[in-house]
């Protein structure tokens, strides 16, 4: 009798031991209890609960960085049906668009997420395939090829994160890299000569604009130079004809004084300026004596005689 009852206290407490749960760092333990969501959350290590049948815990891994590839997957469709990720540009245009998604379970709502696991990618890839259809059909299919890759990225965060927001998944989106943008295989050997005719105006254009700048850089430059210099002759102008100024105002002021004691004192003062002017002349080559110019009427002063060769 007794080894019945020690298969049951061995069996019980096998049944005991299902309650015990070990959470691995970088997890959050999620508790139903009949069926009923408890409000704890159980954190990494061991944790006791009820046995097998009574408590449920799901462990939810909240550090785990989850990846989703979304749209075009390569030409392996039906020729009935359109493959996924090909969308219709505004200009009617096809593009292939392939765009990877990368979340993780947000803090504080594991719950959530445990009830909406099963669904959690495919609503994420109806809402980036939404938001990729709505983005493209507003452009140009050029404005996409050039554009898509950088401009889209920011639109797919944030416009996914509010259309799953309803859902309650539980989930944050951390990035939404826009992998390929491309026209389909069979026209893109032509959109690739248009984007090389683009490319080499696109060069040119560059290139002009550099031409353009270099030229405008060199007559700044030398319209700089010719201001300075300019505004250098100027003042230099300025001050000579300040000095020149200041000459004459002085010898008026002595000439103002001087005739007061002598009254041929302007004829003094032109008899200096004269005797100095014929010195340089002299000096320079340009007069003579005048003794042998001396004529019955005298010397005319008026015109002076140049030296003879």
């Amino acid at each position: 009798m007794w080894r019945w009852w020690l298969v049951l206290v061995v069996l019980l407490g096998g049944y005991a031991l299902t309650g015990v749960v070990q959470i691995r760092p970088g997890e959050r333990g999620v508790v139903r209890r009949f069926g009923r969501l408890l409000p704890q959350r159980l954190e990494p290590g061991l944790a006791f609960q009820l046995p097998w049948g009574m408590d449920r815990v799901d462990r939810v891994a909240v550090d785990r960085v989850q990846h989703v590839v979304i749209g075009y997957q390569g030409d392996d469709f039906s020729s009935e049906t359109m493959p996924a990720g090909q969308l219709l540009t505004g200009d009617h245009n096809l593009v292939n668009v392939q765009a990877i998604l990368t979340y993780k379970v947000r803090p504080n709502e594991e719950a959530e997420y445990v009830f909406q696991a099963d669904r959690v990618d495919a609503l994420l890839t109806r809402a980036v395939e939404s938001v990729m259809a709505q983005w493209v059909a507003g452009r140009t299919v050029d404005d996409v090829l050039l554009n898509g890759k950088n401009e889209m990225r920011p639109v797919l965060k944030e416009q996914t994160q509010t259309w799953i927001e309803p859902y309650r998944l539980g989930v944050q989106i951390l990035d939404a890299r826009v992998a390929l943008i491309a026209p389909p295989d069979d026209v893109k050997p032509d959109f690739d000569s248009v984007a090389l005719a683009q490319t080499r105006n696109t060069t040119l254009r560059h290139t002009a604009e550099q031409n353009v700048a270099r030229d405008l850089r060199m007559a700044e430059a030398e319209k700089y130079r010719l201001e300075q210099e300019t505004a250098a002759y100027v003042h230099a102008r300025k001050l000579l004809a300040q000095q020149e100024a200041d000459r004459f105002l002085k010898r008026l002021r002595q000439y103002e004084i001087g005739r007061k004691d002598n009254p041929y004192y302007l004829r003094q003062i032109w008899e200096e300026e004269r005797s100095k002017l014929f010195a340089r002349l002299k000096q320079n080559g340009q007069i003579d004596l005048l003794d042998h110019h001396l004529g019955a009427n005298g010397l005319d002063l008026i015109t002076t005689p140049q030296k003879q060769p």
